[in-house]
């Protein structure tokens, strides 16, 4: 089966969806919290009203800064992004009290898709660990070597069945919707900077490998062998 075709006009539209889907819930919190301040004057009320638009205006920053660099242009005066803020927009997303963040790497410039591919995978991860768990980072080697590893751990940990067949780029029924637009996307990013995807399942967590595909193809030569052998 070949890798499906997605029309540009339909990634565009669907991946705006998924933005919109992210940022339009604390957005709404925040303008509900000024509707409370025109109207209340219990001084709880109002504390409460301030409160909520404080945490939901950094939520939706917090978001739309993710966003900006796992799906948008950022930086398109350069190839290369500072892993470091790849590692600073991540934890602001998901590092809170249920969901620690484990960033193993150093502080380089790299790749403009690498980068957009470790985050997507981190938005992977996070969804298969929605009490909440460890999310590990890992990145090793430099420019043509570089390899990445995603890994979560949690309670109740479990990947969508549907995950492994987009970022392949084979959805079921050779078609997307909003929900799997992300996972493909990632794929489509991943086979953009020349490295291939393999996701692996236990009842602790998912682990997500980015190799180079010349890597890849060489750590599957020995299995190939055997096999005809």
């Amino acid at each position: 089966m070949s890798v499906f075709a997605l029309d540009s006009l339909d990634l565009a539209a669907l991946l705006c969806s998924r933005v919109c889907h992210d940022v339009i819930s604390p957005v709404g919190a925040i303008v509900n919290g000024l509707e409370v301040l025109e109207d209340e004057k219990d001084p709880d009320m109002r504390a409460f009203a301030v409160d909520l638009i404080k945490k939901s205006a950094r939520t939706a920053s917090a978001r739309l800064q993710f966003c900006r660099l796992a799906f948008g242009a950022a930086g398109s005066a350069g190839a290369s992004i500072d892993t470091g803020d790849a590692e600073s927009v991540t934890r602001n997303l998901i590092g809170d009290d249920r969901t620690k963040l484990e960033w193993n790497a150093a502080r380089v410039l790299m790749g403009k898709n690498k980068v957009k591919l470790t985050l997507n995978l981190c938005l992977i991860a996070a969804a298969a660990i929605p009490r909440g768990g460890v999310i590990n980072v890992t990145i090793t080697g430099a420019d043509e070597t570089i390899a990445i590893k995603v890994s979560a751990t949690g309670t109740n940990a479990r990947l969508a069945h549907a995950v492994p067949a987009l970022l392949a780029g084979k959805p079921e029924g050779d078609s997307v919707d909003a929900h799997g637009i992300q996972a493909f996307y990632a794929g489509l990013v991943a086979r953009a900077c020349g490295m291939e995807l393999s996701v692996g399942v236990s009842p602790e967590g998912i682990v997500i490998d980015a190799l180079p595909a010349a890597a890849a193809a060489a750590a599957e030569a020995p299995n190939n062998s055997e096999a005809a052998a």
